[in-house]
């Protein structure tokens, strides 16, 4: 049984986020799954491709830091900017889109202030990578 291949439109989630994000596939690939743009581990761009977790939790982020210190060592949070630097891992190396892995269900996207970024609904159900 395969895993689910991600589209444009799959739900998101940041283990620093208080919020779920959308993921955001242009259309550059020409590549569709169940009728959206199919996603590659190179939809990695923040705010392009990844949208914000509504407001960031993590005490890495610099001005979820300066918040707190602004309010003597309460955790405050701050909006979430993604700041998304690499590329999703593992990928799935045994489907190719454009020269680059596919983007299946079990990856995952590493944020700069710590945050691990999940996949919860890949966007389609009907299109599975081996």
């Amino acid at each position: 049984m395969g895993s689910p291949q991600v589209c444009s439109g799959a739900m998101l989630q940041c283990s620093f986020g208080v919020a779920p994000g959308t993921l955001n596939v242009l259309p550059t690939n020409c590549t569709m799954a169940g009728g959206m743009p199919a996603a590659t581990i190179m939809d990695n761009a923040p705010i392009v491709n990844i949208a914000p977790f509504g407001m960031c939790q993590s005490p890495a982020n610099p001005m979820v830091a300066a918040a707190t210190a602004a309010a003597l060592g309460v955790l405050t949070p701050m909006p979430c900017i993604p700041a998304t630097a690499a590329p999703w891992v593992p990928g799935a190396p045994t489907v190719m889109i454009g020269k680059m892995p596919a983007l299946d269900g079990n990856c995952m996207l590493m944020c700069n202030w710590g945050g691990v970024i999940k996949i919860n609904m890949p966007g389609q159900m009907t299109v599975l990578i081996p």
